[in-house]
């Protein structure tokens, strides 16, 4: 296995002291050395200063307050090695597999999990050429079962499992045990953009309904059948400025009669005469060109209308059917209605519009240790999901939302859900396995179909979608703010996409300013702010954090492993902004 990719020192920063005596490489605690100051700041666990290193059995997240760098190695040692150094760590394959990480280097058995023996190591355990002998083995004694020393604090192994004393667990005989993935996965979750697709094929299936509404009531909601126009548009020839309507070359003689928008079709212009109009009214017949107020001179005493520009024939009129002909097709079904759309509706004949039937959704906040006001206090805290969910489904294109609070009793919850006549039920928190998470349990005994089971994205990642019934469903999110933001984005937003029939955005990529540290094998969502070409990660972005969501822009989307300086990231549009990279109509996909 591969060393992480490591980027800017986001997760804290050091400042130089002199060289350490004695560190660690698993990121466990040290005392601390006086010439070395180390200083938190806030941010996402995942992020590593250098000379960090992730915790030992493949666990991550920032180590000890007391961590230093490791010294160099000593002489002899082989090269890129340490005579004390641990191997790379490898993908875990169980408990088994995690306890054969702790036994002695030389004991006896199959290479640790997932690292390769040493060119010349023999499969015993033997060292390497150039490897410092382990205390507790002598290269000139052959190797034996060792019993493993004594921990006061280890547990027995689990009764299905053998206890690991320097080996991984073998199968028996001619099976295999199932592939397990590293700590830090969610068993079996999907991976982001899966888990997204899901999303959207499950709404689009669902049985959504329609109904027509007066073109007020209309903003916000999507179209649910092509809009064509009525008529042309515009329906006859109009004037584009206010100015002189004028027939054959000139100068023309001046008529005392005006053309004003709304009034009936004036008489025909005779040739080398001149009418003033109105924009928006209807041209004569036989009208050569509209000229500007301001590019004509009239001449008072002889009644003389003199241009004071070259006149080109049709210049500022606007020929009938310019914009549109009758029967054409102006947007298709699934866009979302706008002020624009209502204009041009109404502009073409419309007075009301057939739309998809708003999705109806209700939140259920759970949790006993939620405020709904004043200050946290005695290990209660505010809710900070219940104000922001609620508008957030609405931006996403909810129609009617409810809130709720359930207290952490699964039979409330239990008829909470049994009794919702949401389309969108949405829960916050109990997602995961404690002993008050019940959103499981509750689905379970409602006969739910769970179709995502935790996502592969951090934060979020225990994040759930289930279908209750065909166009009903429940989306999970995790209680941590930050977490339900990934988890709105990554399953609320394209299943309520599908629900009201709008197509799926092409996404946008904007280049990164500067290197985020990547998750080793899940999606990361970094809020960013998109500044001068660039999307800028913002500090605060840790699963229980809203200050940094607050100040973005749009999410990146960080793949595997992190993101260099320049490299094209999608970004996820919050509902509320809208922008475009420079030098290109796309924005935001959401």
């Amino acid at each position: 296995m591969t060393e992480h990719p490591r980027s800017r020192p986001t997760g804290r920063e050091r400042e130089p002291g002199p060289p350490p005596e004695h560190g660690t490489a698993c990121g466990g605690p040290v005392p601390p050395d006086p010439g070395e100051r180390v200083r938190p700041v806030p941010g996402d666990p995942w992020d590593l200063a250098p000379g960090q290193s992730w915790g030992p059995l493949g666990g991550f997240g920032a180590p000890g307050p007391g961590h230093r760098p490791a010294p160099e190695p000593p002489e002899g040692a082989a090269p890129g090695r340490r005579a004390d150094d641990h191997h790379p760590l490898p993908d875990l394959d169980g408990v088994s597999d995690a306890l054969a990480l702790l036994a002695p280097r030389g004991s006896t058995g199959a290479p640790r999990p997932g690292v390769e023996a040493a060119p010349g190591a023999s499969a015993s355990g033997s060292p390497a050429p150039g490897d410092a002998p382990h205390p507790e083995s002598s290269p000139h004694e052959p190797s034996s079962p060792k019993t493993p020393p004594h921990r006061p604090d280890a547990r027995p192994p689990a009764p299905d499992r053998p206890a690991a004393a320097g080996t991984s667990a073998a199968p028996p005989a001619g099976e295999t045990f199932p592939r397990r993935p590293a700590r830090g996965h969610v068993s079996g979750a999907p991976a982001w953009t899966e888990a997204r697709a899901i999303a959207a094929r499950e709404g689009r299936r669902a049985p959504g309904g329609t109904r027509t509404a007066p073109l007020a009531d209309a903003l916000g909601h999507v179209l649910a059948e092509p809009l064509t126009a009525l008529c042309d548009l515009p329906s006859f020839d109009t004037s584009a400025m206010d100015g002189w309507a004028v027939s054959g070359p000139g100068p023309w003689h001046i008529q005392d009669a005006a053309v004003l928008a709304g009034h009936a079709d004036a008489d025909a212009l005779a040739d080398g005469t001149a009418v003033r109009i109105a924009t928006g009214a209807r041209v004569p017949r036989e009208t050569t060109a509209v000229i500007r107020s301001e590019h004509a001179r009239a001449e008072e005493a002889k009644g003389l209308l003199h241009a004071e520009r070259t006149v080109v024939p049709g210049q500022d009129i606007r020929p009938r059917a310019q914009e549109c002909r009758s029967g054409e097709r102006l947007l298709g079904a699934g866009t979302a209605v706008t002020p624009a759309v209502l204009g041009l509706a109404a502009a073409a004949g419309y007075d009301e519009l057939r739309t998809v039937r708003p999705v109806r959704a209700e939140i259920l906040v759970l949790g006993d240790e939620l405020l709904s006001s004043g200050l946290p206090r005695e290990g209660l805290i505010r809710d900070a999901l219940g104000p922001m969910v609620g508008p957030w489904l609405r931006a996403l294109g909810a129609g009617s939302v409810t809130t709720r609070r359930i207290v952490d009793d699964e039979e409330a919850l239990h008829r909470a859900v049994a009794d919702s006549e949401a389309e969108l039920l949405v829960t916050t928190g109990g997602t995961a396995a404690g002993p008050v998470d019940h959103v499981r349990p509750v689905l379970r005994r409602l006969g739910a179909h769970l179709l995502v089971e935790g996502v592969a994205v951090r934060p979020g990642h225990p994040m759930l979608l289930a279908r209750l019934a065909p166009g009903r469903c429940l989306v999970g999110l995790p209680g941590n703010p930050l977490a339900a933001v990934s988890a709105l984005l990554t399953l609320a937003e394209p299943l309520l996409r599908g629900f009201t029939g709008r197509p799926t955005a092409e996404p946008s990529r904007i280049p990164v300013h500067e290197s985020v540290q990547g998750h080793p094998h899940d999606t990361r969502l970094v809020p960013v702010r998109h500044t001068t070409g660039r999307l800028v990660p913002l500090r605060y972005h840790g699963p229980a954090m809203l200050r940094g969501i607050a100040e973005a822009d749009a999410l990146a989307v960080v793949p595997p492993g992190g993101a260099r300086p320049g490299d094209a990231l999608e970004v996820l549009g919050l509902p509320w902004t809208s922008w475009a990279h420079p030098g290109t109509e796309e924005g935001c996909s959401t």
